[in-house]
């Protein structure tokens, strides 16, 4: 570890847990802006995402509430017709399957049912390339395990393979489409949970409880994250309250974020559109000869990466270990907007591109913007920081030959004739 790591690990532990009896939230900034100590980040996080308290006396009775209304939450919000309770209510007696009632328990659950459907579409797929959210929780919520939501959706099957032949006609085509069940809800051992059911009901809930938002897909991206670094702290009195510590943070940072997924807000000035225009009028300012190449020269809009970048705050451009040192940066940033910094890390990713994106054509271009290579996040953070501070210098514009440019024009037809030729193979 080198010196400079060490002396901001001993910054960041002296502000969480020797200094003063009420922590210095700017000093805590300051100490996490250029990534936070595993060990300390799930404390670090709770505090920098607004949720707990800053005076220390005040977390134990803080977090023994806080995690009581959620157990209330899961018993109050998840609805299950024809449990023994509802049974002994004389109101339920006419409660059934077939009800029309629009305040029916059985109309709620069936309406529910068409919100989990998506959610379990998407948490059953998060983050494939690591194992962590298909094992099992050390911490299975025992409130939670009494309302399995999985097992409530019913079609939650995925393509797993086609089988290709001739007709009767002779016509080639799909033939027969196998279909492959996951079959880890049948194989569950009894009082288990795996991690992504606990993703699940966190984010049932938040629909549930803010119906003007409900559920939009790209909020289970949101909510992974946070839920990785609680459930992995290395002190499990905090691990074993990975689940209601999530949610409270999740819902913090969907205050910030929601309108991002509230569809009549997108052309608003809060809206989703309104950022990704003044995110293209930064690259204009910062960089004119990037954004006319992209705009102008291949009519490459926003739409087609910016939407996402901006929206899941990157949380699909790189690996789940590269996002949390992000979002280390994002949720520490000192500026009054907390996620100010975001547009200009979006700047740093695509100028330190700058070359490949000047050289490509339309498909290279779009290709590279939705899967952007594998970079150190780190660098740019701080390149973004530079560029917000004023501190990086902008590019100069090369004078291009007329030569140079027939050249360059005659690549890029060449590059676009041989990705049409792929295509069409």
């Amino acid at each position: 570890m080198t010196t400079r790591y060490m002396e901001r690990l001993a910054k960041i532990e002296e502000v969480l847990l020797i200094a003063n009896k009420k922590i210095d939230i700017n000093d805590l900034r300051a100490g996490c802006s250029y990534g936070v100590p595993e060990s300390l980040r799930p404390l670090a996080w709770r505090l920098l995402l607004q949720y707990l308290p800053l005076e220390r006396h005040k977390w134990q009775s803080f977090l023994a509430n806080q995690r009581m209304n959620y157990d209330q939450m899961i018993e109050q919000v998840i609805v299950e017709p024809g449990t023994a309770s509802m049974e002994q209510s004389k109101s339920h007696d006419n409660d059934h399957p077939l009800s029309d009632n629009p305040t029916s328990d059985w109309s709620a659950f069936f309406q529910d049912n068409k919100v989990l459907s998506q959610i379990d579409k998407d948490v059953r797929r998060l983050y494939p390339e690591i194992q962590f959210f298909q094992l099992l929780s050390k911490f299975p919520h025992p409130h939670g395990m009494k309302y399995p939501l999985s097992r409530r959706v019913i079609n939650h099957q995925e393509l797993d393979t086609q089988e290709f032949g001739a007709n009767r006609d002779g016509i080639v085509g799909c033939v027969k489409t196998n279909l492959a069940k996951s079959n880890q809800d049948e194989n569950q051992a009894p009082d288990s949970e795996f991690h992504w059911h606990i993703v699940e009901r966190i984010l049932f809930i938040y629909a549930k409880l803010n119906p003007g938002v409900q559920y939009v897909q790209g909020m289970n991206e949101l909510v992974a994250p946070i839920y990785y670094v609680f459930a992995n702290d290395a002190d499990e009195e905090w691990a074993a309250y990975a689940e209601a510590d999530t949610f409270f943070c999740f819902q913090q940072l969907m205050s910030e974020v929601k309108d991002n997924f509230i569809k009549t807000l997108d052309d608003s000035i809060c809206g989703i559109e309104s950022s990704m225009s003044a995110f293209h009028n930064m690259i204009s300012t910062f960089d004119p000869e990037l954004h006319k190449h992209l705009t102008l020269t291949l009519e490459i809009k926003p739409q087609f990466y910016a939407f996402r970048w901006l929206s899941l705050l990157l949380s699909q451009e790189f690996p789940l270990p590269d996002v949390i040192t992000l979002w280390d940066a994002l949720f520490s940033d000192p500026q009054s907007s907390r996620f100010a910094l975001l547009p200009y890390v979006c700047l740093a990713m695509m100028e330190l591109q700058r070359e490949s994106l000047l050289k490509g054509d339309f498909p290279f271009c779009v290709r590279l913007l939705q899967n952007y290579p594998d970079s150190d996040v780190a660098r740019i953070v701080a390149f973004a920081q530079d560029i917000r501070d004023g501190k990086a210098p902008k590019p100069t514009v090369k004078e291009v030959s007329k030569g140079s440019k027939i050249a360059r024009h005659a690549r890029q037809l060449s590059d676009t004739l041989r990705n049409l030729s792929i295509i069409k193979k």
